[in-house]
C-alpha cells in the first residue's frame, strides 16, 4: 500500500515533482517536542543575538534565491521574475526588523507615577502556523521572521504541494544559525494538524487560506483556549474616480489583478469605476491586458503563468460562466487555455452588478470584474457591499476628499493612488470575513507576545 504524501506537481506540465510522506502522530509529537525545546533555548537569547541572526537569514536568502526561486515558479508557477522578488522582498523584512525590531520589544513606559510601572514583550512559545501556497516563502517569512524574533519557535504547517520550497526555507534558517527547532516544519494530514493545534505545547495559532479552512482552525482554537491571528479571503475593490489619472490608474490595476496569475489575497478583484471615466478605463484596460505575456512561467518574459492547481482553474471557470450567465458582458478571455498546463486565459468582465458571481465571490485567478458608480458615494457604497474586508485602492487627484472616503471603506486597508501591498512598515489584516489580527510592523510582533504589567511597590 502507498504511504500517503502530500504531492508536488508543476502546473505549466502537469509533470509530479515529488512526494512527501505524511508524519504520523509519533512523528508529530517528536517535532512539536524539537519546537518547544527550541523556543526554550532561544528566548533565553538577547534581543541583539535575534537581530543578528536575522541578518544572517537575509544573507542566506540571497545566496540560495535563484534554487528557491525555480522551486517557486515550478511548484506553483509563479513567473520566475516574480519569484525572484518574493525572495528579495523576506531578505529585506529580515534586515528591517533587525534594524527596528529591538526597540519594538523594549520595555514601554506607563502612566504610572516615579515609572514603577512597565510594559514588558516577552515571547509566548511555538506557534502553529498553517500557511497557503499563493506566496509560498513570503506568507511564511512575513509571519515567521517578527514571531521567531520575538523569541517564539515557529511551526510551519504548508500547503502540500509547495513541500519542496518549504524545505529550502527550513534550510536557509539553519545556515543563517538558528537553533533547531525553532523553525520546524511539520507535514501532517488535517486530522493531525486538530492534534497540534489541540497540543499544549502550541501557545498560538496564525492562518493564512480560506475563509473555511480559517473558521474551522479558529474553532479548534478556540476550544483549546489560544490565540488566533487570521489572514482570510478578500475581494478588494480598486475604485476609480473621474478625476483620477487614468493611466496611472489602469497600469496599477492591471499589476494588481494579474500579477501571480491573479492568485494574490490583496488583488484588485472588483474595479470600481465612476461613471464619467468608466469607458476610457476600459478601453485602455483591456488594452493593456491583452498586451500582457502569457508563457512558461520559467521564462524571463513571462508574466502570467499558469495557475498553482487544476481544481482551482475548474473552479474558476465555473464562476466566470456563472457571471456571464448572470448577465456580465465578456470583454476579453473567459476560458481555459488549450494544451499542456493549468492556464487560464486574462479575463476582463464588465457590466458587473452586486448580485453576480464575480462581485460577491472571491475570484482568485486572472479576472478582472469591472463594476460602474454613478459617484463617489456611489463606489464607497458598491466597496463595502461585501463579506471580504482585507485591503483596497481608491483613485483620485481630490487628496481631501481621499482622506475621507478612505475612512469610509470597510477594510483593513485603503490605498490612496497606489495598490494593496503588504509593507513591514506597516500592518496587514482584514475586517468582517477576511480575518482579524494583524501582521507586519510592531503590530505583527506583538501579536504573538504575552504584554505583561511588571509593577514595583503598589500597596
Amino acid at each position: 500500500m502507498t504511504q500517503p504524501a502530500a504531492i508536488s506537481r508543476n502546473p505549466a506540465t502537469g509533470e509530479e515533482i515529488a512526494r512527501y510522506p505524511y508524519q504520523d502522530a509519533a512523528a508529530l509529537d517528536a517535532s512539536l517536542a524539537c519546537a518547544q525545546r527550541g523556543f526554550e533555548a532561544w528566548s533565553q537569547f538577547s534581543v541583539e543575538a535575534r537581530a543578528e541572526t536575522l541578518l544572517r537569514m537575509a544573507k542566506a536568502l540571497r545566496a540560495n534565491a535563484e534554487a528557491m526561486a525555480r522551486m517557486t515558479t515550478s511548484e506553483m508557477g509563479m513567473p520566475i521574475s516574480q519569484s525572484r522578488g518574493e525572495i528579495e522582498k523576506c531578505a529585506k523584512l529580515c534586515e528591517w526588523y533587525a534594524e527596528h525590531g529591538p526597540a519594538m520589544l523594549a520595555d514601554e513606559p506607563t502612566l504610572v507615577e516615579e515609572d514603577k510601572a512597565v510594559v514588558a514583550y516577552l515571547p509566548l512559545g511555538p506557534v502553529l502556523a498553517v500557511m497557503p501556497w499563493n506566496f509560498p516563502v513570503w506568507q511564511v517569512m512575513r509571519g515567521a521572521v517578527p514571531i521567531i524574533f520575538g523569541g517564539n519557535s515557529y511551526v510551519l504547517k504548508h500547503a502540500p504541494n509547495v513541500m519542496g520550497g518549504a524545505r529550502l526555507l527550513g534550510a536557509a534558517w539553519a545556515e543563517a544559525g538558528l537553533p533547531e527547532g525553532v523553525f520546524e516544519v511539520i507535514n501532517v494530514e488535517p486530522p493531525l494538524v486538530s492534534v497540534a493545534i489541540a497540543d499544549p505545547r502550541i501557545a498560538m495559532v496564525a492562518v493564512t487560506g480560506s475563509v473555511g479552512a480559517g473558521a474551522a482552525i479558529a474553532s479548534q482554537a478556540g476550544a483549546a483556549l489560544k490565540k488566533c491571528v487570521l489572514e482570510l479571503g478578500g475581494s478588494d475593490p480598486f475604485i476609480v474616480l473621474a478625476d483620477a489619472d487614468l493611466d496611472a490608474a489602469v497600469k496599477a490595476a492591471v499589476a494588481s489583478r494579474f500579477n501571480n496569475a491573479g492568485q494574490v489575497c490583496i488583488a484588485a478583484k472588483r474595479i470600481i469605476l465612476e461613471a464619467p471615466i468608466a469607458d476610457a478605463f476600459t478601453e485602455r484596460f483591456v488594452a493593456a491586458v491583452s498586451a500582457l505575456q502569457i508563457g512558461d512561467p520559467q521564462a524571463d518574459s513571462t508574466y502570467v503563468g499558469p495557475m498553482a492547481r487544476f481544481d482551482l482553474r475548474d473552479e474558476l471557470d465555473g464562476q466566470v460562466q456563472a457571471t456571464l450567465a448572470e448577465g456580465a458582458t465578456l470583454l476579453l478571455g473567459g476560458h481555459k487555455l488549450e494544451g499542456e498546463g493549468n492556464y487560464y486565459a486574462p479575463t476582463v468582465l464588465a457590466d458587473v452588478t452586486p448580485d453576480m458571481t464575480s462581485f460577491r465571490k472571491e475570484i482568485f485567478g486572472p479576472v478582472a470584474s469591472l463594476i460602474v458608480a454613478k459617484d463617489a458615494e456611489h463606489a464607497v457604497e458598491l466597496a463595502n457591499d461585501s463579506e471580504f474586508g482585507l485591503g483596497g485602492a481608491l483613485w483620485t487627484t481630490d487628496l481631501a476628499k481621499a482622506q475621507k472616503l478612505a475612512r469610509r471603506i470597510v477594510s483593513g486597508a485603503v490605498f490612496i493612488n497606489g495598490f494593496t501591498a503588504s509593507d513591514p512598515r506597516v500592518p496587514i489584516g482584514g475586517v468582517k470575513k477576511s480575518g482579524y489580527g494583524r501582521e507586519l510592523s510592531h503590530f505583527g510582533l506583538r501579536e504573538f507576545l504575552n504584554v505583561q504589567t511588571i509593577w514595583r511597590d503598589r500597596r
